[in-house]
């Protein structure tokens, strides 16, 4: 199984990006070519959503209680508006410390660039962050909390230390892609190198019952790795040799943070999706005799945050 140590660096001040940054890209479901602005926000904003293409602009707030749809991807909305695949986005403020943005975009899905983080990344490096007057929120797991579909399972469990730990292992049952997992100490560097980089894959036998159901329009080994029964279609391999359960780990980082915080607490899962992670999050909303929110956490030292990030906060 996998075990990640992800080690929340910083004054544990909020933070938001320093100034507005832009990019467009293919949806990897609707195949529409979509442009997206990522903006500041202000303390406590969270990160919000907002349709430009729709009338008013309607703003979709990211958490829990707004995920519509999981199937495939995980898709926010409210009053029939959505915006889809939000993970890999949402994986890559809460891997860099982003608490608060704006994401202002022209259709209903976030791109899906080359199917990692590795390009909203290299968007939030670029604008910097900035560090607002209010202190970040630890959610901090007290009591186990664990959510299970057959063999498939995710849980919380209380953390040793105030750290978020990791463990994560697959098993596809598929000639090419069986059991694997991830093991390695986390910090804001390794996301970026070990995580962030990690693409979203899919197997060649399901492509097209994906495009009969309206979905993977925008697919392609420009964006996804795709896995045949003996191989992979993609001409330049494999990013890492376990590529695939990094990927489900990003997935991870990026559903909990819908929780509005950063978790202190031992995740432990097995074959999840972001069906099950859902679950697992609506299950800690349900519980709140079972964690607390509090707004200081032992600092790793500065000089393990990335070198980039160290001169704006």
């Amino acid at each position: 199984m996998a075990q990640i140590l992800l080690l929340y660096t910083g004054m544990n001040m909020q933070k938001t990006i320093r100034k507005a940054v832009g990019f467009s890209g293919i949806g990897l479901h609707t195949g529409f070519v979509i442009n997206v602005k990522i903006l500041p926000s202000a303390e406590d904003t969270g990160i919000t959503f907002i349709r430009k293409d729709v009338p008013c602009a309607p703003s979709i707030r990211a958490e829990a209680s707004n995920v519509v749809n999981t199937s495939y991807a995980t898709t926010l909305g409210q009053n029939g508006v959505t915006v889809s695949t939000v993970e890999h986005l949402m994986a890559a403020f809460h891997g860099l410390g982003v608490d608060n943005a704006v994401v202002e975009l022209d259709g209903p899905e976030v791109p899906i660039m080359d199917g990692s983080s590795s390009h909203f990344i290299e968007m939030i490096e670029g604008a910097g962050l900035e560090a607002l007057p209010a202190p970040r929120r630890y959610l901090v797991i007290k009591r186990p909390i664990r959510i299970a579909d057959g063999d498939k399972y995710v849980a919380l469990l209380p953390a040793d230390e105030m750290e978020l730990t990791v463990d994560y292992g697959i098993d596809f049952s598929h000639p090419f892609l069986t059991r694997q997992s991830f093991s390695g100490n986390f910090s804001n560097n390794l996301f970026r190198e070990d995580i962030g980089r990690a693409r979203t894959f899919g197997f060649l036998s399901d492509v097209e019952m994906l495009r009969k159901n309206g979905l993977a329009k925008g697919g392609s080994p420009e964006n996804a790795i795709i896995i045949t029964d003996t191989g992979i279609l993609n001409e330049g391999g494999l990013r890492y040799p376990d590529e695939f359960v990094r990927h489900k780990v990003l997935d991870m980082i990026g559903d909990i943070f819908l929780l509005g915080a950063p978790v202190i607490g031992r995740l432990i899962a097995f074959r999840s999706g972001h069906s099950l992670n859902h679950r697992l999050v609506q299950e800690v909303i349900k519980k709140p005799g079972r964690w607390e929110l509090t707004d200081f956490v032992t600092a790793a030292p500065a000089a393990q945050m990335a070198p980039e990030l160290m001169a704006t906060v």
